[in-house]
C-alpha cells in the first residue's frame, strides 16, 4: 500500500513562507480547507532515503509522481509550527504507525547545514501536527516530515520555509572525525563511499572517559542523519542492535551502515541521551 499524501503547512507565531509569499492567515487553528491551494513540487522518499526530494533514486516506496505540497499561514502569539498532511481525499490523515516511539519526527535544518534541530510534534484534533518552532533564527530552512501512515508505507515529505530577517550564511565547517558538544567527545571512526554500503562507528567520552551507560532515546542508542551540502538529500540512520537485545551495549560505541547513492560533501548529525539529555554531535565528512 503506498497511499499519496501532500503536506499543507502554516506557522504559528513567526512570519515564515513555504515555498511562496502569502498573506497573513487567521489568528489560530485555520482550517486550511478554507485557505488558497497554493502547489509546490515535492517527492516523499522511503525512510532512510537520501536522495533529494525531486531526483531520489529508485525505491518499492516511492511513490510514482510527485506529490504536490499545499501551502498555507497563519499567525498566533505562542510562538508555535504547525502542519497538515491529508490524502488523496484532501482530508487530514490522521492515523500513523509509531517509528521508533514516535508518529512523525519532524527534521528542520537551515541551507546552509547550520541550525539543526530534531523535533516531535504532537497531533491536535483538527488533524494538523504542532510543535514549538524550531526554527530559532533568520534564514532559508527545509523541514523534512518523517513518518508513516497507518497501513501504508514509510514517507518524507518536504517543504522549504524563510524565516525573514537579517541572515548570515555559515561556512560549512571542514572535514573531521572529532565532534565536541556540551562537554562530551564525538569520536568518527570510518568513511563513508558513495555506491554501496559503509560502516561507521561513534565512540563517545566525557572527561577523557568513555561512557558507557548511554540512555535509549527513541529506541535506540542514537539516531544518524545526513545532509548532502549540495541539494540536501536526506537520509535518516538508525544503529545496529537496540536497547535490551542482550548484544548491544549502551556505549561508548554506536555502529551504523550507511549507503550514500553519490558522492560530494555531507553533514552528519548524532543525536544521543545521556544523564537525562539529548546531545547532537555534528561532523562534515567528504563522500567519495
Amino acid at each position: 500500500m503506498n497511499t499519496a499524501v501532500k503536506l499543507s503547512a502554516f506557522t504559528l507565531g513567526m512570519a515564515a513562507v513555504f515555498g511562496v509569499s502569502l498573506g497573513a492567515g487567521r489568528a489560530l487553528g485555520p482550517d486550511l480547507s478554507e485557505q488558497p491551494d497554493r502547489h509546490v513540487q515535492s517527492s516523499p522518499a522511503a525512510h532512510g532515503d537520501h536522495g533529494p526530494p525531486e531526483t531520489a533514486g529508485p525505491s518499492e516506496n516511492r511513490s510514482e509522481k510527485p506529490e504536490k505540497v499545499a501551502v498555507s499561514r497563519a499567525q498566533a502569539p505562542d510562538g508555535h509550527f504547525a502542519f497538515l498532511v491529508t490524502g488523496e481525499d484532501g482530508k487530514p490523515v490522521t492515523e500513523y504507525d509509531v517509528q521508533h516511539d514516535k508518529k512523525m519526527h519532524l527534521i528542520v535544518v537551515r541551507k546552509d547545514l547550520s541550525g539543526f534541530r530534531h523535533v516531535h510534534p504532537e497531533l491536535r484534533e483538527d488533524g494538523a501536527w504542532e510543535v514549538g518552532s524550531p526554527m530559532e533564527e533568520p534564514g532559508d530552512y527545509r523541514a523534512f516530515a518523517d513518518f508513516k501512515p497507518a497501513g501504508g508505507d514509510a514517507r518524507v515529505l518536504t517543504l522549504d520555509v524563510n524565516v525573514p530577517g537579517s541572515a548570515t550564511t555559515r561556512p560549512l565547517p571542514a572535514p573531521s572525525d572529532v565532534a565536541e558538544v556540551d562537554g562530551y567527545t564525538v569520536t568518527l571512526d570510518g568513511t563513508v563511499a558513495s555506491g554501496g554500503t559503509s560502516e561507521l562507528t561513534m565512540k563517545i567520552s566525557k572527561d577523557g572517559r568513555p561512557v558507557t551507560d548511554l540512555q535509549p532515546y527513541l529506541g535506540a542508542y542514537g539516531h544518524l542523519v545526513a545532509l548532502r551540502k549540495d541539494d540536501l538529500g536526506y537520509l535518516h540512520v538508525h544503529p545496529e542492535g537496540a536497547p535490551g537485545d542482550g548484544e548491544t551495549a549502551p556505549g561508548p560505541e554506536i555502529t551504523f551502515f550507511v549507503e550514500a547513492p553519490s558522492g560530494g560533501e555531507h553533514r552528519l548529525y548524532l543525536d544521543f541521551q545521556h544523564d537525562g539529555q539529548v546531545h547532537t554531535a555534528e561532523f562534515t565528512v567528504h563522500v567519495h
